[in-house]
């Protein structure tokens, strides 16, 4: 990933998406905004902060990025598999209007002029790009996401639905907890190893802590995005920790709930 500086305001873009020219996107860290306090300063949901503040941010990164803030269409995430369909009519939901998206953590479009946008302070951001066709989607790939293989299904609906080739698809793993610090117990390994054949690989006992283990959620989602047809050379991970950053990016592992919100956001190009 790229890391961009203006001013106070620093966000990160995918090398592979900025070269294909047709698309505006960024991951969000917690500089460059107006919010106070625990939500200092890049703060992207309203979950307890000053909802004036909140729409302030994204008009400074929205402007920056160069999209209208009023195209921002978002979820209300659960941490499912589902993946919405997002269109013109369902701009400004959840920013300026109420959202009736109440269970997805996955949007796909085609349309121009509309912008996703997710939420992280941990959990995986996965972008995607079909460059030939013009198709974008975004998922939230928390541990239970990455379960459900949610990366996966966004590659099959960009191919059901708008017909994208998965060798033209671009991909890119953003920001999040890496094996460093993504820590659980049992239970959870247990949930990658009923549905994930291939997870082994990526999880590791604690060897310090009993009965610990830390999983690579990256290293799962990237090998489940090439087992459904995407081309290593075409993904792009971001390599880097939230939990390791504090002072980049907020971190639920980190900071518990007294935090603000990170984002993920992509729109096609109005060209």
């Amino acid at each position: 990933m790229i890391k961009h500086s203006n001013g106070n305001l620093v966000y990160f873009t995918f090398e592979n998406f900025d070269n294909t020219g047709i698309v505006s996107h960024c991951f969000s860290t917690r500089l460059g905004g107006v919010s106070e306090g625990v939500f200092e300063s890049m703060n992207l949901h309203f979950r307890g902060d000053n909802p004036k503040n909140v729409i302030e941010n994204y008009k400074i990164i929205c402007s920056a990025i160069g999209i209208d803030y009023k195209n921002i269409v978002f979820s209300k995430q659960i941490h499912n598999d589902t993946i919405y369909t997002v269109s013109k009519e369902d701009r400004g939901k959840g920013l300026l209007r109420e959202s009736d998206i109440d269970d997805a953590d996955g949007l796909i479009t085609n349309e121009k002029e509309v912008a996703l946008a997710t939420f992280y302070a941990d959990c995986v951001p996965v972008y995607f790009l079909d460059p030939v066709l013009k198709v974008i989607a975004m998922v939230h790939s928390g541990w239970r996401g990455t379960v459900k293989q949610i990366a996966a299904k966004a590659v099959l609906k960009m191919e059901k639905d708008y017909g994208s080739e998965r060798k033209n698809i671009l991909a890119g793993i953003g920001p999040s907890i890496k094996k460093c610090c993504f820590e659980v117990e049992y239970p959870v390994v247990a949930e990658f190893e009923k549905n994930i054949n291939f997870s082994s690989e990526f999880i590791f006992k604690d060897n310090e802590k009993k009965g610990k283990y830390k999983i690579d959620l990256q290293g799962i989602i990237q090998e489940t995005l090439i087992s459904v047809g995407i081309l290593r050379r075409n993904i792009e991970n971001a390599n880097i920790c939230t939990k390791c950053n504090p002072e980049l990016f907020f971190s639920h592992r980190y900071m518990g709930d007294e935090r603000g919100s990170l984002a993920g956001i992509i729109s096609l190009n109005n060209q």
